[in-house]
């Protein structure tokens, strides 16, 4: 989709709307049915998999939830992703997510990605406009690494295939989803991003974990997304029960400055 201008003032979404029909005509948001990065490939990217429930914990209040699963092949994974508008750029990023370490159903262990991020497409192999501000949440490990960690990373270019990546990243290892998570009992946390035109900052739960800068941080109009996946190459083995990923978001915000 075209970039649309900068935007000034306040972006908001508490996912109070009604259902996933609501979540695109009333509050603007794409899900995602196209096929392709990142993930695993030949997996479906699957509109069922996002979908708007009561908060269990505090009445009157609405959750996003991503749903993937897996049954260990590429035929049997659905992964989900919902995205806004190339709109944002120059400002402070929030999002309230649950994390998790466990799945809803079925044996642990595959190497899942829990996000949330902001993205400008990649028009060509190192495009050198390309823009993107991520967190990956890893309970099971990947990218070469088997640790549980966060990831926090500013992209300066890359090229999918085959693989080369040009960013910054920072890695803080130890679990976040759960009973027993470091920081949270519950797995909510709340990730920011603030982005000039000189530096990006990334915080967990208030703390600053990162500062990036020179050419990793973005220089055009991003879309706020989040998604769920699996890394590719590591799936479990294939079994009839399917493994069912969830991931929770309570509210995301922008302030331009």
């Amino acid at each position: 989709a075209p970039a649309q201008p900068p935007a000034a003032g306040l972006f908001f979404d508490d996912f109070s709307h009604a259902d996933a029909a609501a979540l695109v005509q009333r509050g603007g948001w794409r899900l995602r049915d196209a096929p392709g990065h990142p993930g695993v490939p030949g997996a479906r990217w699957a509109p069922e998999g996002l979908s708007l429930v009561d908060d269990p914990g505090q009445p009157g209040n609405r959750l996003l939830l991503l749903t993937a699963s897996t049954d260990g092949t590429a035929a049997g994974t659905r992964q989900a992703q919902l995205c806004h508008a190339r709109k944002l750029l120059h400002g402070t990023y929030a999002a309230r997510i649950r994390f998790t370490d466990s799945p809803r159903a079925g044996a642990a262990g595959d190497p899942v990605v829990q996000t949330f991020y902001t993205v400008a497409p990649l028009a060509h192999d190192f495009d050198p406009r390309f823009s993107e501000v991520d967190w990956e949440y890893l309970p099971n490990g990947g990218w070469g690494s088997p640790a549980p960690r966060l990831y926090g990373i500013s992209w300066q270019t890359v090229r999918l295939d085959p693989w080369q990546a040009h960013n910054s990243a920072h890695e803080a290892p130890g679990r976040l989803g759960g009973q027993g998570a470091e920081g949270a009992s519950d797995g909510w946390h709340l990730l920011g991003m603030v982005v000039t035109p000189e530096a990006v900052e990334m915080f967990l739960d208030g703390q600053r974990l990162a500062t990036h800068s020179g050419r990793q941080v973005p220089v055009q109009p991003m879309a706020v997304q989040f998604n769920l996946w699996f890394s590719p190459g590591g799936l479990g083995p294939a079994s009839a029960e399917a493994r069912v990923w969830v991931q929770e978001v309570d509210w995301v915000f922008h302030a331009a400055g």
